[in-house]
């Protein structure tokens, strides 16, 4: 497919999940980018499997939620075993009840969650042209020149912006010599999908097996009896080309301590773990975003979806500033909220796998006897099983610190920076159960009041975002009612008393104040967002 454009708002190089993201949600905002892939196409192999629950709520926002939990499997439980016995088991199937549509992992293997955002792209006429690789890139401060080839063509392009999405060997991020300093794990690794026969094996569960120098796991997929198996290398086989499965098969079976029949084999590969970050995930009109900025260690199953995080953070940004709705200062904010939340997650991931797969004496007792007991603590403790979840769902992540929040509130539970709590409610308007989340659906802000207030006053905040923010700001009134007070009580007010929030596209709290006032909240919106109609 030739492209026929010589000029592109954003153009995305990499079709992974971030691409795709941050493709999908330009595409919210009524900006066609161009996106490109030197893949010939979509794969039916990839290395993620889970899909957290923060990912869901954004799926959910795209309309395609329903679609990967019907195609995808939730996942029940983690089973821990040493040496073959089972030390702790940790449930995850409702693990996150209450704070979320999705208190759950669901299992979805990666290329469907690629094919699920092509399949979005292709209902908005969006193609991605594949087989295309960036030669070159010529940046200016206001405009980057590249130049893709697909085959024996070559296209110039003139680019008003530039994603790089092209994963841990990013062309991006080469042409814009941007370190990615960070090391690579010592041990080499293995990852199969395969269909299994085995009775020690739970179907919805997640079962990791420690041995003395040997570690594997098994994933089930939504394929009945299909199974992703990850494990180390050993030493005999490290740095060897062309290992089999059936070579390793013997390790798999001495750390599980059980039989394994294997049906069928659908794809094996070897390969090195690495934990690298950019030292720069913005350089002038060029952005970072996913595998291209950061890399980590496979623990939590997080990186699919920092990465769609990431494409999600830069989206509505990025999109303000092409309609002119947004200053370009606004797109300092990406580095500026994605980056510790990388640095801190490539420390907390390296510092659980290197305990997972250490040989020192120190750290294999720490695997064999302290961390069985802190599971099953965490298990059978609400409050740790909820902390643990916001972590691992990636639900709890703030931006507090942001220069786009501001806090005006007494109340400490919930502050500006922080995602916008899941709270089931009653429409007093519709006269209909619906959620907080779905109040914020739509492209944009919304202001969401809280308290009593008359029809006048209503009238007033409702001719004010017609007169200033059409379009840009979505209004919601939630009164006081016996099936809201819990809203209420999250927000620590009562019906009583006001609050105000403003919500941005990205679901977290930018504004928050305990008085509903249009010059306050008009402020923040022009003088602290930049926003204008």
């Amino acid at each position: 497919m030739q492209i026929t454009e010589t000029e592109a708002k954003v153009l995305i190089v990499g079709a992974g999940p971030s691409g795709l993201m941050m493709a999908a949600q330009m595409l919210r905002y009524g900006i066609q980018p161009l996106i490109i892939d030197n893949k010939q196409g979509p794969t039916s192999y990839s290395n993620a499997l889970g899909v957290q629950a923060r990912s869901m709520e954004i799926y959910r926002q795209l309309g395609l939620s329903d679609k990967a939990v019907a195609n995808g499997k939730k996942a029940k439980g983690l089973i821990f075993a040493e040496d073959g016995q089972e030390t702790a088991t940790v449930p995850l199937m409702n693990a996150g009840e209450g704070q979320t549509p999705f208190p759950y992992l669901l299992l979805y293997q990666q290329y469907k969650n690629e094919r699920l955002l092509l399949d979005y792209l292709t209902q908005n006429t969006c193609p991605v042209y594949w087989n295309t690789s960036l030669i070159a890139l010529d940046q200016q401060a206001a405009y980057t020149d590249v130049v893709l080839k697909n085959g024996e063509d070559e296209y110039h392009i003139r680019c008003d912006w530039v994603v790089g999405a092209d994963g841990a060997h990013s062309t991006v991020r080469k042409h814009l010599n941007i370190l990615f300093t960070g090391e690579t794990y010592p041990h080499y690794f293995y990852l199969a999908d395969v269909k299994i026969n085995a009775s020690f094996l739970e179907g919805n569960y997640i079962q990791l097996y420690l041995g003395k120098n040997e570690f594997c796991g098994f994933f089930p997929m939504p394929e009945e009896n299909e199974y992703r198996v990850i494990g180390n290398l050993q030493p005999q086989f490290e740095g060897v080309e062309n290992v089999t499965f059936e070579q390793i098969l013997p390790d798999i079976i001495k750390a599980t301590g059980k039989t394994v029949d294997v049906i069928e084999l659908k794809w094996f590969t070897t390969y090195k773990l690495h934990h690298r970050m950019a030292e720069s995930f913005r350089k002038q009109n060029c952005f970072l975003i996913g595998d291209a900025a950061h890399i980590h260690s496979p623990v939590g199953g997080q990186g699919m979806n920092t990465g769609l995080q990431d494409g999600y953070n830069l989206a509505w940004k990025l999109a303000g500033v092409i309609n002119g709705n947004l200053p370009e200062t606004i797109l300092n904010t990406f580095p500026d909220e994605r980056m510790p939340l990388a640095k801190e997650l490539l420390r907390t991931t390296d510092r659980i796998f290197n305990i997972a797969i250490s040989r020192n004496w120190f750290k294999t007792m720490i695997r064999r006897f302290v961390l069985p007991r802190i599971l099953r603590y965490v298990s059978s403790h609400e409050k740790a099983m909820n902390t643990a979840f916001k972590l691992i769902s990636q639900t709890g992540i703030s931006y507090r610190h942001s220069k786009i929040n501001v806090h005006l509130s007494l109340g400490e539970k919930v502050k500006a920076g922080d995602r916008l709590p899941y709270l089931e409610i009653y429409d007093e308007k519709k006269k209909e159960d619906t959620d907080l989340h779905a109040w914020c659906n739509k492209p944009g802000f919304t202001l969401i009041i809280l308290g009593r207030f008359d029809e006048m006053f209503l009238f007033n905040i409702a001719k004010w975002i017609t007169n200033r923010y059409q379009g840009l700001l979505n209004f919601f009134y939630l009164p006081p009612s016996g099936k809201n007070l819990k809203v209420f009580e999250t927000f620590e007010t009562d019906p009583r008393r006001e609050k105000a929030i403003i919500v941005r596209p990205d679901m977290y709290i930018g504004y928050m104040n305990d008085l509903v006032a249009i010059n306050l909240m008009d402020n923040y919106l022009r003088n602290v967002i930049g926003l204008s109609s």
